[in-house]
């Protein structure tokens, strides 16, 4: 699987940005799911399996994109996912270390952005092919 195969669900609150990834992203040949709250991810994760979750840290009305991630993986314990945010505490980045989660900060680095991405897929997909 590469990543014309590969289906990503980004979440993001702000509208251009979540707009700024699905483009990007799109443009590199993943099949995108942009999500604008948390409700709508939980909702896409119902409908879809994802290869991969990226999730702004803050939500609307005080959820996280951790909920999203513990949501995802309560459906795929194997999903990978990367948290971004422009400011995280020490309390986030151990628990995002403890549930083997990358943490990319604002303003996002387009090519650690893209290659951070490329390695939790291929990652993924190599853990796929060992198993089969």
């Amino acid at each position: 699987m590469n990543a014309q195969n590969s289906h990503v669900l980004v979440v993001d609150d702000e509208p251009s940005v979540l707009l700024t990834y699905r483009m990007i992203l799109e443009q590199q040949g993943y099949k995108v799911t942009a999500s604008i709250s948390c409700k709508d991810a939980i909702a896409a994760l119902e409908q879809d399996p994802m290869d991969l979750l990226i999730c702004d840290l803050s939500l609307e009305q005080k959820h996280t994109g951790f909920e999203v991630i513990e949501h995802g993986r309560s459906r795929d314990a194997t999903v990978p996912a990367i948290l971004v945010t422009g400011y995280a505490s020490k309390e986030v980045m151990d628990k995002a270390e403890q549930a083997g989660v990358a943490v990319l900060f604002k303003p996002i680095d387009i090519n650690e952005f893209l290659s951070t991405i490329s390695q939790k897929v291929r990652s993924r997909n190599e853990s796929r092919h060992q198993k089969a």
